[in-house]
């Protein structure tokens, strides 16, 4: 089931077990649900500019719980609460952050870079169940630098990737683009490890890119620190034309 087959569920549908990572949903499909319980308290033409997450507790397959609220609605932003629950107890907490444009002079856009390899000639990550994340049969990785597990002498790495969806690209693709690769860590070790966000914020940067579902995205990664198992990453989501869309910080537990 595709990305936006998933999103089309009803409330009380069950999540299907392929969107797993380990023991619990993909991130970023659990953050585009809750952005989907955000979007029903928040007009649609008020972007999304950001969203922040932790990520208490494994949330399985199924039926997912999801309770939103708003927290406060001021004069151009709108500040609104979710939350996912198991058993009653919140396994994922969410800040969305949604704001109207206004007159500023102060305008700084980022460059691109060009790419450390095209996509052509990227290294494509195939899909190999019980080894790869579940989730990633729905998306395609081409690796342009450090693949993961790949022992390479510095934790930078870049990446095409789309999903493997019909759907145009919107704020929930968006999520889950820029939650899908792994931790850039994991490209120093010469074999699999098992790596765990704990928080994550992303900002959103402009609304304006190409929404064609074919286009290969790229994310450039770095770790900026890393210490007693716990990376600190950050990371930039450029669409197919080149423009930077959103900005990504994690903080991950890595078991290695």
């Amino acid at each position: 089931m595709r990305f936006a087959e998933v999103l089309a569920l009803d409330e009380s549908a069950a999540i299907p077990d392929e969107w797993q990572q380990g023991r619990t949903l993909f991130g970023g499909l659990q953050a585009a649900l809750a952005l989907r319980a955000m979007r029903r308290l928040v007009p649609t033409d008020i972007p999304l500019r950001t969203l922040q997450a932790s990520f208490i507790a494994p949330v399985p397959a199924g039926v997912v719980e999801i309770e939103a609220r708003v927290l406060r609605v001021g004069k151009s932003t709108i500040h609104v609460e979710a939350r996912l629950l198991e058993g009653g107890q919140t396994a994922c907490l969410l800040l969305g952050i949604f704001g109207r444009a206004r007159e500023s002079v102060i305008r700084v856009t980022q460059v691109q870079s060009p790419p450390q390899r095209s996509i052509a000639d990227s290294l494509e990550q195939p899909y190999l169940p019980g080894l790869t994340p579940a989730f990633t049969q729905y998306l395609q990785f081409r690796w342009a630098l450090n693949a993961p597990y790949s022992g390479a002498s510095e934790a930078r790495t870049q990446v095409h990737v789309r999903l493997r969806d019909e759907a145009p690209v919107g704020e929930a693709q968006l999520i889950a683009l820029a939650d899908s690769i792994p931790s850039p860590g994991l490209s120093l070790l010469k074999k699999p490890a098992i790596a765990s966000s704990l928080t994550w914020t992303l900002e959103l940067l402009r609304n304006d890119y190409d929404p064609d579902p074919q286009g290969f995205w790229r994310m450039d990664a770095e770790l900026s620190a890393a210490a007693d198992g716990y990376l600190n990453q950050s990371a930039v989501l450029w669409s197919p034309d080149g423009r930077a869309i959103a900005l990504s910080r994690q903080s991950v537990v890595a078991f290695a």
